[in-house]
């Protein structure tokens, strides 16, 4: 490791410790010397001055917190001491400019995807099978079961083996033996599989559709249009039982609106009119059977890098992501940006903090005054029921570096590059515009890589600096580790290490170029990252109350 810490931004008065430190030791950074007054473990931030109560903690170049007591030069910043603070934010001020970055290595390049008849390319060849009331849930599961493993599109569970194990024993000798079991390790074979081009059928459950407030049911319908009409989706089953409030006539009112040219297969049955279960489900049977057979007729074929429309997440984050994970996928995110392709950043509770930045590189006052609009709303629900966005860290958060909202929303924003914001969507809204999208959606990571989803993204980059396993039942998720540590640690979801960009072996445009490789072969079906592998498929609708 070329240096024990790190200044993010010149105006910054904390400086990050890159290894871990002890009371006592001195520092050396910038021809100046640091004795730390305490212990300050890697990931944290000790002070290079000294506060006294109600100054302001400046990283990433912005207010992140305020002094509760006195802090003195060398002393970590801690929960006990420091604050979540920001900065207020008004209309869009003076524009940013952006430094467009050299693509030319990139422009010719293509991706062999799933031409659609709307003109959309898809990374991947699902078929979706889902309810539009909670009441569906067991027939959509009863479906799965038929469908899965007859069609060779399940994996054997190697952990039924060590239950198989623990039977035998138990009714040979009346006990069970403690020690290690061994693990059934047989792969299924792509060969199995009846239909060679459909990566799968998906089945998606949900707690929606009645009850609640009308216009929960009515984001649901939207947020299913938008997975049918990604173009991961080849077609969809949705299943009715008739006199919930998620209508249909709605669901089929929100597919208009995305295309007004019925282009894909959606099959929508309601059990109240079929009678009895076995009818309904047997015609579903027999109408996904036939739509399957439509779907495997599509091969992938060469697009070019455009067509990408990439979700950028994260979630379990440490004090390194926003220096090492995040800054890659902005890189990536510019490229892309560059290229005419699209990018969606979300989770607006961890944007809190970076609005005024955020709303001077918005392209339009439109663009700016909306999400103006959609964050002080979203903060206005928090508080309205005792909560606030300075509750969002998350223990694990807070253990690892992540002490305020403040400081966690700046290194999140870094997943945004530094590229113009073309445009800003509300929950369920497309991404149109080429260029960065702000997606408004919570930061809880299911319901925001659920929402991207929604709104057209094919690919999903998930930073982790704690390791989480969450997936998207349609669209791949690439999980991105920001330290060796956790690549090492977990590397079964583990797909890129950026570590190297904290060890100073390598620059965030190094490790985001062959991020780009990476997604590539990803989206050409070459590589199948760790969560399409484990069928890490989460799948949870916002309800717009208040999930931080």
């Amino acid at each position: 490791m070329k240096h024990k810490v790190l200044k993010i931004h010149p105006a910054d008065n904390v400086l990050v410790a890159l290894a871990d430190l002890r009371k006592g030791d001195t520092v050396q950074f910038e021809n100046q010397a640091y004795t730390l007054h305490t212990d300050v473990n890697a990931k944290h931030k000790f002070a290079i001055q000294g506060f006294q109560p109600g100054d302001h903690i400046y990283m990433y170049g912005i207010i992140v917190g305020k002094a509760l007591h006195p802090i003195a030069a060398g002393e970590a910043i801690t929960t006990q001491n420091v604050a979540h603070a920001t900065s207020t934010f008004t209309g869009r001020r003076d524009s940013a400019t952006w430094q467009v970055p050299d693509v030319s290595k990139w422009k010719s390049r293509t991706f062999d995807g799933y031409h659609r008849a709307d003109g959309k390319v898809g990374t991947a060849n699902y078929w979706l099978v889902v309810p539009l009331v909670f009441c569906e849930n067991r027939n959509i599961e009863i479906l799965k079961q038929a469908f899965v493993e007859e069609l060779g599109f399940v994996k054997p569970n190697p952990y039924t083996s060590i239950v198989r194990q623990m039977k035998n024993q138990y009714l040979s000798n009346g006990s069970t033996n403690s020690g290690e079991m061994m693990l059934d390790t047989v792969e299924a074979s792509e060969n199995d599989r009846v239909f060679k081009n459909v990566d799968g059928i998906k089945f998606l459950t949900h707690q929606g559709g009645c009850g609640g407030i009308r216009q929960d049911s009515e984001a649901l319908c939207a947020l299913i249009a938008g997975y049918i009409a990604n173009p991961n989706v080849a077609g969809a089953t949705v299943l009715s039982l008739g006199c919930q409030n998620a209508q249909p006539a709605i669901l089929r009112e929100k597919l208009a609106a995305l295309s007004p040219k019925p282009e894909k297969p959606v099959i929508i049955l309601e059990q109240q009119r079929e009678g009895t279960e076995s009818t309904l489900l047997q015609r579903a049977i027999q109408e996904t059977f036939l739509g399957l057979v439509d779907a495997d007729k599509v091969e992938r074929q060469p697009a070019p890098l455009s067509q990408l429309t990439i979700g950028l997440e994260c979630g379990g984050s440490d004090g390194f992501s926003g220096i090492s994970a995040n800054p890659v996928l902005g890189h990536v995110s510019d490229i892309l940006a560059a290229l005419g392709g699209k990018s969606i950043l979300s989770e607006f509770p961890e944007l809190c903090g970076v609005e005024q930045e955020l709303i001077n590189r918005c392209t339009t006052d439109e663009a700016a005054e909306k999400f103006v609009h959609l964050m002080r709303a979203y903060a206005a629900r928090a508080e309205a029921v005792g909560s606030g966005f300075d509750m969002n860290p998350s223990p694990g958060n807070i253990k690892d570096g992540l002490i305020t909202d403040a400081i966690k929303s700046a290194g999140a924003a870094k997943k945004g590059g530094t590229s113009p914001i073309v445009d800003v969507l509300d929950y369920t809204e497309q991404a149109v515009t080429p260029g960065l999208n702000l997606l408004c959606s919570p930061g809880n990571d299911v319901e925001s890589t659920t929402a991207m989803a929604g709104s057209g993204a094919n690919i999903i980059l998930f930073t982790t600096g704690l390791g989480t396993p969450t997936g998207n039942p349609i669209t791949p998720v690439i999980k991105v580790s920001s330290n060796h540590k956790l690549a090492e640690k977990m590397a079964d979801i583990i797909d890129v290490d950026t570590g190297y960009v904290v060890s100073g072996e390598r620059t965030i445009e190094e490790v985001g170029d062959d991020m780009m490789e990476f997604i590539i072969q990803v989206a050409s079906g070459k590589i199948k990252p760790k969560a399409v592998q484990l069928n890490q498929d989460d799948f949870i609708p916002w309800k717009r109350g208040v999930s931080l």
